[in-house]
C-alpha cells in the first residue's frame, strides 16, 4: 500500500490516450514514407520472404503465411493479416500488386476473396525489389512482440512505393489518403531530381502529370492536383469513362471504367434505384456485359433520349463521378507529416542513399574479410613446403594454428583458414585463382571505398537502379486527365446547333421542340397541337432560340438560373414536357416569371420590372458565369416581385402597364445600367393598392393587348401611348371602372392566338384578330363571358408564326 501514489485522474486519462493514439499511427493507421509499408503489410511481405515465397518460386497456401505474421511478428486477429493480403493481390486496388495469388481473391464488384485456407500466394517480381538487400544490414532490426525473433522496421524500398501504389489509413486524428501514381513518371521525377537538386515545381508538374489510379477512369481538371502536390492537401473529381454506341438507330453508353474504389454492382444498383425513382431519365435497361477482357456496363437510352445529357446526369447523381480528397500525410522519423510531391520524393532519394551506402558498407565488410583470409592463404602459398612441415609436426590443430600464427605473423582466422586448405587447391591452377580472386577483391575494396567517400558516386547508384525500375516496370497511364476547360459538361460536341421552338406551359411545364416537327401554314390554317395538355392548362409561352443557346430563367423572388438549351427535354408535339422545377432549384411559392435565350453575353442588357413598379437594367455580361442553384439578379423590396425580364440593346423602348389601367412608355436609356445586387430605380408611379402587371418591349409593329378581369379586352396601337420619361404616373391605357382591373398586357399580332381562363376553370381559345382596335380610355369588349362571382385569372399570347 506504501506504493501506491496519488495522481488526478485527468492526468492519466490524458497520458493513457496520447499513447494510445501515437500507438495507432505509428503502429498501425500509417504508412512510413520511406517504403510506403503500414506495419503489417511489412510483416506480411517479410514473412513471404523468410517462408522463400519468392516470384519465381512455388505458390503456397495463404494460411500458412498468415499463421507465420501473427505468430512471429503481428499478434492481432487473422482476418486484419488475411485482408491485407488480399488488397495486396487486387490489381484494382493496387496499381502494381505486390503479392501474386491464385484462387479467388474478390472482384471490383465487391465480392469477397475464398477463405485463406483455399488460396495460394507469392510475392510478385516488383515486391522483390522493395525487400531486395535486407540482408545486407541495409536497414534496422528490433525483436517482435515477445523478443522471439527479430523484423525490420522499413523495407529498403527499390522502387517507390508510397507514390505507385499509394496508401489510406484513419488514425487518431488525422487520416491519410494517397493516391497512386504511374511507375515511369514518378521515376523520371526521381532522377531529374538527382540531376537538379534545385529543380522548381513546375518542371516537376510537366514529369508527375497526376494520379494513375489501377480502374483507370479520368480525372477532371489540373487545379486538384496542383494543391495537393504544392501543399499536400487538394480534391480530386473523378469519374468512371463512358461511350457512346449506336444499335439499330438506338444509342446506348457504354461504361468501360469506374472511379477508383468504387464498388461496380453498387454502382450498377443505384443508377437503376435512380431510373425508378425519376432522378435519371432517358435509360430504358442497364445490364453488365464485364468479362475477362474488361469492364463494360451498356445503358440503354430511350429513343429521343440524349446520351450527353444522360451522361451528364450519371455523373451527377450517381458514383460515376467522385471526389478523391489527397491528403499525403506519412510518417517520417516516426513522427506523422502532411508533405508536397517534392518533400515525397526528397524522403525517398534520402531513404535510397542510406541503403545504398549501408549496402557497399556491408559489401567492403564482406570483402576485406574475404580478402583477409585471401592474404593468409598466399602467404602459405609463398612458404609451401614449411608450412606443411610445421602442419606435419604439430599433434593437433590448435598447436598448428598457434604455431602458423606466431611463424608467419598470421591471425587467428586466417591460420585456420590455412588449416581448412584442401590439397586440390595446391595445385598450379588453383593457386593462380587464390591470386586472381585476390587482385578482383582488391579493386572492388577500392571501388567500395570510393562510393563511400563521394556523396556523388552513390547518388549516381541510385539514379541507376532507378532507372533500371523504370525500364523493367515502368507502363502507360491509365488514367486520362482532362484540362480544366474539360471540367464543365462540354456536351454541345454531342448536340448539333439547330434552331429549335421552347414551349412553357400555363402550369410550368416545358420541353423543346424541331422547328421543322411546325409545318409552314398559309394564314387562315388550323394549324398543329403544340402539347397536349390538361384542361386548366395550355402552351402559354412560345420561344425560339439555338439547341446551343443558355435559357435564363428568372423567377418572382428575383433569382436567375441557368440551364443549356439542349438540357431540356426533347419531346414530340403531344408530349406535355418536364415541370420547371424539375430544372433549377424553386422556393415553396417561387414561380418562373421570364425565361431569355443568350448565346452571346458580351453585349447587351436585360431590363428588369417588378410588381412594384420598380425597374433596372444591367449589362448581360454580368450573367455569364453561372453557378449552381442560381444567384441574386435584383434586389427586392419586402412584398414586391417581379413581373418579367427583357433583352435590350442599350436605346430600346420600354412599356409598363399597371392593374388599374396605368401605362408609361420611356426609353431605357433613361435608366443608368447597375449591378445584379441593385435593387433598381422608380419605373412608374403607382396609385395604393396598384401594382404592375406587364414589362413589355415596345415595339411599333404591334398593338397593346389588354384583358380585365370582369372578361373585357381591347387592342389599342403602340402609337397612342407618347415616350415619357420613367418614373411618372402615366397615361391611360383602359378605362377599368366596369371592366375590373387589367390581368394581363401583352404586345400582339393580329394572328397570335389567345386563351383565357376564369376562377372556375373556363378555358376560351380564340384570336387576337377578333378583338377590336380601341383608343387608350376605353373600355373594350367583351372577350368572355363569366357565370356570375367568376372572374378571369389569367391570359396567354401565342404566337401562331
Amino acid at each position: 500500500m506504501n506504493n501506491i501514489l496519488p495522481r488526478p485522474i485527468e492526468d492519466e486519462m490524458k497520458a493513457a490516450y496520447l499513447d494510445y493514439t501515437m500507438s495507432v499511427i505509428v503502429g498501425r493507421a500509417l504508412p512510413d514514407a520511406r517504403d510506403g509499408l503500414k506495419p503489417v503489410h511489412r510483416r506480411v511481405l517479410f514473412a513471404m520472404h523468410e517462408l522463400g515465397l519468392a516470384y519465381n518460386k512455388q505458390h503456397r497456401k495463404s494460411a500458412r503465411v498468415v499463421g507465420d505474421v501473427l505468430g512471429k511478428y503481428h499478434p492481432h486477429g487473422d482476418t486484419a493479416v488475411y485482408d491485407t493480403m488480399v488488397r495486396m493481390a487486387q490489381d484494382f486496388s493496387l496499381r502494381y500488386p505486390l503479392v501474386d495469388g491464385q484462387g479467388n481473391w474478390g472482384s471490383v464488384d465487391g465480392d469477397s476473396a475464398a477463405a485463406m485456407r483455399y488460396t495460394e500466394a507469392r510475392m510478385t517480381r516488383i515486391a522483390s525489389e522493395l525487400i531486395a538487400d535486407i540482408d545486407k544490414d541495409t536497414v534496422p532490426f528490433i525483436d517482435n512482440f515477445d523478443a522471439s525473433v527479430q523484423e525490420p522496421t522499413v523495407m529498403p524500398g527499390g522502387f517507390p512505393n508510397l507514390l505507385v501504389n499509394g496508401s489510406t489509413g484513419i488514425a487518431v486524428g488525422m487520416a491519410t489518403n494517397i493516391p497512386p501514381h504511374n511507375m515511369g513518371e514518378i521515376c523520371d521525377a526521381i532522377i531529374a531530381v538527382l540531376d537538379d537538386p534545385t529543380m522548381n515545381f513546375t518542371k516537376l508538374l510537366e514529369l508527375v502529370r497526376g494520379p494513375d489510379f489501377p480502374t483507370f477512369g479520368r480525372i477532371v481538371g489540373r487545379g486538384g492536383i496542383v494543391e495537393a502536390y504544392k501543399t499536400g492537401r487538394g480534391k480530386l473529381t473523378v469519374r468512371g469513362t463512358v461511350e457512346v454506341e449506336t444499335v439499330k438507330e438506338r444509342n446506348r453508353l457504354i461504361l468501360t471504367a469506374i472511379p477508383y474504389q468504387t464498388n461496380k454492382a453498387v454502382l450498377i444498383e443505384q443508377i437503376a434505384d435512380s431510373v425508378r425513382e425519376k432522378t435519371l431519365e432517358g435509360i430504358s435497361d442497364i445490364r453488365d456485359e464485364s468479362n475477362k477482357d474488361g469492364m463494360r456496363v451498356v445503358i440503354d437510352l430511350k429513343r429521343d433520349a440524349e446520351p450527353g445529357i444522360v451522361e451528364r446526369n450519371l455523373y451527377q447523381h450517381t458514383k460515376l463521378q467522385q471526389t478523391f480528397g489527397v491528403i499525403l500525410l506519412a510518417l517520417v522519423d516516426n513522427r506523422p507529416r502532411v508533405l508536397t510531391l517534392r518533400e515525397l520524393i526528397d524522403v525517398f532519394i534520402d531513404h535510397r542513399r542510406v541503403v545504398v551506402r549501408k549496402r557497399t558498407a556491408f559489401e567492403l565488410k564482406k570483402a576485406e574479410d574475404r580478402q583477409h583470409v585471401l592474404e593468409g592463404l598466399l602467404v602459405a602459398l609463398e612458404h609451401l613446403d614449411p608450412v606443411i612441415a610445421l602442419i606435419k609436426k604439430s599433434k593437433e590443430g590448435k598447436e598448428a594454428r598457434v604455431a602458423l600464427m606466431s611463424v608467419y605473423s598470421l591471425s587467428e582466422i586466417q591460420a585456420q583458414a590455412i588449416l581448412d586448405l584442401k590439397l586440390q587447391r595446391l595445385t598450379g591452377l588453383e593457386q593462380q585463382s587464390i591470386r586472381d580472386e585476390h587482385h578482383t577483391l582488391a579493386k572492388a575494396i577500392a571501388e567500395y571505398r570510393g562510393i563511400l567517400a563521394d556523396q556523388k558516386l552513390i547518388d549516381a547508384i541510385v539514379r541507376k537502379e532507378t532507372l533500371a525500375v523504370r525500364t523493367l516496370y515502368g507502363d502507360d497511364r491509365r488514367t486520362v486527365i482532362e484540362d480544366a476547360a474539360d471540367s464543365s459538361f462540354m456536351t454541345e460536341d454531342l448536340i448539333a446547333d439547330e434552331p429549335t421552338v421552347i414551349t412553357v406551359s400555363h402550369a410550368g411545364y416545358v420541353k423543346r421542340q424541331p422547328l421543322d416537327d411546325y409545318k409552314q401554314q398559309r394564314r387562315g390554317g388550323v394549324g398543329v397541337i403544340g402539347a397536349t395538355t390538361k384542361e386548366e392548362d395550355w402552351v402559354e409561352r412560345v420561344l425560339l432560340a439555338q439547341t446551343h443557346d443558355t435559357l435564363l430563367l428568372f423567377t418572382s423572388s428575383g433569382k436567375v438560373h441557368w440551364v443549356k438549351v439542349y438540357e431540356l427535354p426533347e419531346q414530340g408535339r403531344t408530349a406535355k414536357g418536364k415541370h420547371l422545377a424539375n430544372l433549377v432549384a424553386l422556393a415553396q411559392g417561387e414561380v418562373v416569371q421570364a425565361l431569355v435565350p443568350v448565346r452571346d453575353y458580351s453585349k447587351g442588357f436585360l431590363f428588369f420590372g417588378t410588381r412594384n413598379g420598380t425597374v433596372k437594367k444591367t449589362s448581360l455580361e454580368d450573367f455569364s458565369r453561372p453557378m449552381k442553384g442560381g444567384i441574386r439578379a435584383i434586389n427586392l423590396d419586402e412584398g414586391d416581385a417581379l413581373v418579367n425580364v427583357v433583352k435590350t440593346a442599350g436605346s430600346d423602348e420600354i412599356l409598363l402597364v399597371s392593374k388599374e389601367g396605368m401605362a408609361v412608355r420611356c426609353s431605357e436609356e433613361d435608366v443608368r445600367a447597375m449591378g445584379r445586387a441593385a435593387t433598381g430605380v422608380r419605373g412608374i408611379s403607382l396609385d395604393k393598392d396598384d401594382k404592375v402587371v406587364a414589362l413589355l418591349p415596345a415595339d411599333e409593329r404591334k398593338s397593346v393587348l389588354t384583358i380585365t378581369a370582369n372578361g373585357f379586352g381591347k387592342r389599342t396601337p403602340l402609337s397612342e401611348y407618347r415616350l415619357i420619361g420613367r418614373g411618372g404616373k402615366g397615361v391611360i391605357t383602359m378605362n377599368t371602372g366596369a371592366a375590373g382591373p387589367i390581368v394581363v398586357a401583352a404586345m400582339v399580332t393580329d394572328t397570335d392566338g389567345l386563351i383565357t381562363m376564369s376562377k372556375d376553370g373556363t378555358v376560351l381559345r380564340t384570336t387576337v384578330g377578333d378583338i377590336s382596335i380601341q383608343g387608350r380610355a376605353t373600355q373594350g369588349v367583351r372577350v368572355m363571358r363569366l357565370r356570375e362571382g367568376d372572374r378571369l385569372v389569367s391570359a396567354a399570347v401565342v404566337p401562331q408564326e
